[in-house]
């Protein structure tokens, strides 16, 4: 099975990228997780100290979970991937069948960030998108689908956003193979990845 992580900062187009891949291999070749997913379960807490977590630290991922996944569907065997309520700032009852495929994507902020998470990648890839136009989809994305305010996104972009993503996100990218400008506009640098992908699996 290989293995390809996707990581870039927030509304960089990781998803659209992750999306177009999978789309042109076909879901019968490719298994899609978001590291979205594998947020630590906070319900245990008040949610006015959920709403205060940073969300954006590498240390709100719950990656050993990600990892033992991983190493499970590497092994053979479907996985129930967790989901996560954004609404409620926690993880949702509710689970997604992810099964077996010949190429596993994950895409996420961290995903090149930790060390033992990284080492599980046969394809590093980094989306590399300019900031203005990140914070404009991610504001679009936070009010639409994530029912905050635009006061709320722009609280959370200047304290913890921007800061983890200087301090986290953007120094990952040393550890990216391939780096992909525009994100999803980039319909080369796609093609590039996924013609390296059918190469893979015509070997199978």
């Amino acid at each position: 099975m290989l293995i390809i992580g996707i990581a870039g900062g927030t509304g960089s187009g990781k998803s659209t990228v992750a999306r177009a891949i999978t789309q042109q291999l076909g879901p019968h070749n490719v298994a899609l997780i978001s590291q979205d997913n594998y947020y630590a379960d906070g319900s245990a807490l008040p949610f006015e100290e959920r709403k205060r977590i940073n969300y954006d630290h590498p240390d709100s991922f719950d990656n050993a979970l990600l990892i033992r996944q991983l190493v499970q569907l590497k092994g053979g065997s479907p996985i129930d991937m967790p989901t996560y309520d954004f609404t409620s700032h926690t993880r949702s009852p509710r689970t997604q069948r992810i099964e077996v495929r010949p190429v596993t994507i994950i895409e996420g902020m961290h995903v090149l960030v930790d060390k033992e998470l990284r080492e599980m990648l046969d394809i590093k890839i980094f989306v590399d998108t300019e900031s203005d136009v990140r914070i404009l989809r991610r504001i679009l994305r936070d009010i639409n689908e994530r029912a905050r305010t635009l006061e709320s996104v722009h609280e959370q972009y200047m304290l913890s956003v921007k800061p983890m993503h200087d301090a986290f996100v953007e120094p990952s990218k040393k550890y990216a193979d391939i780096i992909i400008p525009e994100g999803g506009e980039n319909e080369i640098g796609i093609s590039f990845i996924t013609a390296r992908i059918e190469r893979y699996l015509s070997d199978l």
